[in-house]
């Protein structure tokens, strides 16, 4: 058995994208179970839904506490909600970002892959520049990252589940699974990596700076 767990924002439509994706996977053949956990319920607070997989019938009725991956569909949450809290070693984060952010170090141990589902929102439509509706794109990444549900079964699940705009909602879906960046296991040698670029692009932010005075 598979256990995801969704981190989102109020309004986001995290918790209808774990409900169209639990449904592509059932099409898919897979016995399914998804349910949300709500916070506070005003627009913009933090969200988590779950979605178990499995091949056989799923009896476990409990939240999910040691989740096999996590998709965060706004990178903002990392500032305010522990997204590996319980998460199995080397398990998947699935982040909403345009490249690999910055204080990696966080997720040691833990594979990380980035898609920029803001940017392809924006782009068809989906939401404003303050909250873009990133659900149908993460959903596109979800199954490139992990090879399922087909995409056809997500492409099915969104033209039954979402309230309006299906066309663009699809093609969101499908430009993320085409744009997914997978970095892999984040270890020491990726983090002082990633603290080199970090330390080149500021020096070489303030060489500019000094150049302008």
């Amino acid at each position: 058995m598979q256990e995801i767990r969704f981190h989102g924002r109020g309004g986001q439509g995290t918790v209808l994208a774990s409900i169209a994706l639990a449904k592509a996977f059932f099409a898919a053949g897979y016995w399914v179970q998804t349910f949300p956990v709500f916070g506070s319920e005003r627009r913009g607070a933090p969200v988590e839904a779950y979605l178990r997989l499995d091949d056989a019938k799923i009896y476990i009725r409990s939240n999910v506490y040691q989740p096999d991956h996590v998709v965060v569909q706004d990178a903002r949450l990392l500032k305010v909600v522990d997204v590996t809290k319980g998460l199995k070693p080397g398990g998947w984060i699935l982040l909403n970002a345009p490249g690999m952010p910055d204080g990696i170090a966080r997720f040691k141990g833990f594979r990380l892959a980035c898609v920029d589902a803001s940017r392809i929102a924006l782009s068809h439509g989906l939401g404003g520049k303050t909250q873009p509706i990133t659900n149908t794109s993460m959903m596109g990444a979800f199954a490139r990252l992990f090879g399922a549900p087909p995409l056809n079964e997500v492409a099915a699940a969104i033209e039954r589940e979402m309230p309006i705009k299906l066309a663009e909602n699809v093609a969101a879906a499908r430009d993320a699974y085409a744009e997914l960046q997978q970095f892999g296991l984040v270890d020491d040698a990726m983090i002082n990596a990633r603290a080199v670029e970090i330390g080149a692009a500021n020096a070489g932010a303030r060489a500019k700076e000094e150049a302008a005075v």
